[in-house]
């Protein structure tokens, strides 16, 4: 079976995308992430989204998220927003002048209001939902006790604020620890940020079903409440992450919080059975 597919990134977390209405109900998508994902035996990703079909009248197109372990997400902020432009950019769906592309996830409705430049979508900005805060707490982990704030954003999140340089935080090895906490049985996306400014912060996350990624969405906009929650930032910040920088904007506690940043369409291909056929790369469109 050939498989159309295309790779992208926003601020180096790469997801791989697909359209998937025409597959029947009983295709493995699980085990197609896992080996699409593989970094020396497939394409390479963070992580594959699919388009479906809207299961309701709210949502134009569903998105699925399945993380490079074939395991499945509730949602991605910057995946969505990669969706977006992959299924904007071909055609599949229209988008709304002022009401966005509304997409239905796991985690609930997301509207994603798409920029362009040359016909293309080149970033966009996301309604990420109004965050669940369920306050601080001291994690007693093998390495020590870690003081993280544990809210959801439609997934879980744990963020742990210091003043120690992230680029040196031990986080595969505490990451590990708090995802295997009793509290948190689903385990968790785990975020390390410093607050640079009230209007910036540094950050390095751990997600679940992938380990360390170059940036993440959904774990930027938790390190911004995170920060906001204490008192430390201003309602719109930046996200500095190893793969790029985000933009959140959340006002406080009741109120929606939204992401933005770019979105970069890397190459097309076709995939059939661990071969992978390069049709175009579009890096540089």
């Amino acid at each position: 079976m050939l498989i159309p597919f295309a790779k992208l990134h926003g601020a180096g977390n790469a997801y791989l995308a697909m359209d998937g209405r025409m597959q029947p109900p009983s295709f493995d998508w699980p085990a197609l992430a896992r080996a699409m994902a593989a970094q020396h035996t497939g394409v390479g990703s963070d992580g594959l989204v699919v388009a479906q079909a809207a299961r309701g009248p709210e949502a134009v197109i569903r998105m699925r998220v399945f993380n490079s372990d074939g395991s499945e997400a509730e949602m991605s902020g910057n995946g969505v927003r990669l969706f977006a432009k992959f299924v904007l950019d071909r055609g599949l769906v229209g988008s709304e002048a002022d009401g966005g592309l509304r997409v239905e996830t796991e985690a609930g409705l997301r509207i994603v209001w798409p920029r362009f430049d040359g016909g293309l979508m080149c970033a966009g900005r996301v309604a990420m939902g109004i965050p669940r805060i369920e306050g601080e707490q001291t994690l007693d982990l093998p390495s020590g006790p870690l003081t993280v704030t544990i809210l959801s954003l439609g997934n879980p999140h744990a963020v742990h604020l210091t003043d120690r340089p992230v680029s040196g935080f031990p986080l595969a090895a505490v990451g590990s620890e708090v995802q295997r906490h009793p509290r948190f049985p689903k385990q968790v996306n785990f975020e390390v940020a410093n607050v640079l400014a009230r209007d910036r912060l540094r950050a390095r996350v751990f997600e679940r079903g992938e380990g360390e990624t170059p940036s993440s969405g959904t774990g930027s906009t938790a390190c911004a409440v995170a920060a906001r929650v204490a008192g430390r930032s201003s309602q719109e910040v930046e996200v500095e992450l190893p793969g790029g920088v985000l933009q959140v904007a959340w006002e406080g506690e009741g109120e929606q919080a939204w992401l933005d940043g770019p979105t970069v369409e890397v190459f097309r291909g076709t995939w059939s059975g661990g071969w992978t056929v390069l049709v175009r790369n579009t890096s540089h469109l």
